[in-house]
């Protein structure tokens, strides 16, 4: 008897042991605040997500600065010619006017509190990336590059959306 009983008591004791060590990882769920790492041609850009209309309208308004290689992703339902103004916005920023592939049409540029619409000369846009102004020259990154589309469908899910539901189409 005394023997089972030092065996449970090991046991126990190991079991006990086990349940200390092992950590349970906890992970919130990303918001509209979270960065995502998304490259953009050879650059990497650290985006947030703006996918609701609510999210698309505030943009970056009220913001002092942005961090280096920081900027925001507009995802559209359906491609439009898309256009954006600088109501409450602070900083400098370029706009980068993607296609449903992921390719860069065009770049242009936004100034503080400028109200006049920006308006892209592609009626096909379905992605827009703002960054502080120049980051898109001072990266190379240029009319042509892609979006890693594997990275927004990562940064989507991570929201609890599919890039399914958009009509992307990767280039092939």
């Amino acid at each position: 008897m005394k023997v089972c009983c030092r065996i449970f008591i090991l046991f126990s004791l190991a079991c006990c042991l086990l349940a200390c060590t092992q950590q349970t990882k906890v992970t919130t769920p990303a918001s509209a605040d979270t960065y995502f790492p998304i490259n953009i041609g050879d650059a990497t850009a650290h985006l947030q997500l703006a996918l609701t209309p609510t999210e698309q309208q505030l943009g970056l308004m009220h913001r002092s600065s942005l961090d280096t290689d920081h900027g925001m992703l507009f995802l559209f339902p359906k491609t439009k010619q898309a256009e954006f103004w600088m109501r409450n916005t602070l900083i400098k920023l370029d706009i980068g006017y993607f296609d449903a592939s992921g390719k860069l049409l065009e770049i242009r540029s936004l100034y503080p509190h400028d109200e006049t619409p920006v308006v892209s000369y592609s009626r096909k846009v379905l992605i827009a990336v703002e960054m502080n102004q120049g980051w898109f020259a001072k990266n190379k990154v240029r009319p042509g590059a892609h979006i890693n589309l594997d990275q927004l469908n990562e940064a989507l899910t991570q929201r609890d959306k599919q890039l399914s539901n958009y009509p992307i189409k990767p280039a092939n």
